[in-house]
């Protein structure tokens, strides 16, 4: 076939643009071009990649999440020192604001919802002096299950428990989480300082403001140390405030 200069040079700068660099007319090396070339060496199957879910709000987001701890979790030794059942935790999967405790106690392990005994009922009005309800914010606790004789968990019960929580702020995603004493402030901020040092101040954790507090189970031993608290939720409040102003 005959083709014209035009032809063949649009033909090279095609072969250019495919990363060909040069075209030679001998014999012997375009039969050595035309030779098969050996197959390349089979590779190892890959592993199949997870899927990456895509949640169409917080809320299914966190229905998902509890399906996934499930409701007879063994995943601790907690599963057979007693407890009933998981306390996953409870609120607006929209919240602004978390609160976030130790774990169940006995009136929390039997209804399955935090926060719901004694302390419970002074943390509601501990919230409705903020102007606000449980239905605005949400609580859970570092663990879910409830602790024999509600001892402090143990680190080996934290470790298989507390990603759990922290799925569920990166999935609430609250501007401020309150942790609610000794044991949920330290566990969440990895220090060993005491409450006492370390209750009422600020800190940056997973893209919110973190504020320890005491325990409102340590309110109702120490009523004195309820003015402590309300200056640290009047505090909370302001921040909050600030926020939906800017």
């Amino acid at each position: 076939m005959i083709v014209s200069a035009d032809q063949f040079r649009t033909h090279l700068e095609f072969f250019g643009e495919l990363g060909v660099e040069g075209f030679r007319r001998e014999s012997e090396w375009r039969a050595r071009a035309a030779e098969p070339t050996e197959p390349p060496e089979p590779s190892e199957p890959s592993e199949p990649s997870e899927p990456i879910r895509v949640f169409t709000s917080q809320a299914e987001a966190l229905s998902r999440l509890k399906v996934e701890i499930g409701p007879d979790c063994q995943r601790c030794k907690l599963h057979a020192l007693g407890r009933h059942q998981v306390v996953f935790g409870v609120g607006n999967p929209n919240a602004d604001l978390m609160f976030v405790g130790e774990g169940p106690g006995a009136d929390e392990d039997i209804q399955g919802e935090p926060f719901v005994g004694r302390a419970g009922q002074l943390l509601t009005k501990i919230i409705e002096a903020i102007g606000m309800t449980r239905q605005d914010v949400y609580i859970a606790n570092v663990i879910k299950c409830r602790p024999p004789q509600n001892r402090n968990p143990e680190p080996d019960e934290v470790e298989k428990c507390e990603p759990f929580l922290f799925r569920q702020i990166e999935t609430i995603k609250p501007k401020v989480i309150v942790a609610l004493g000794k044991f949920a402030a330290q566990s969440l901020l990895k220090t060993s300082e005491p409450i006492t040092r370390i209750r009422g101040r600020e800190y940056t954790y997973r893209d919110a403001i973190l504020m320890p507090t005491y325990h409102p189970a340590y309110l109702l031993r120490n009523p004195s140390s309820k003015r402590e608290v309300w200056e640290d939720m009047k505090r909370v409040r302001a921040i909050l405030t600030q926020g939906a102003d800017e």
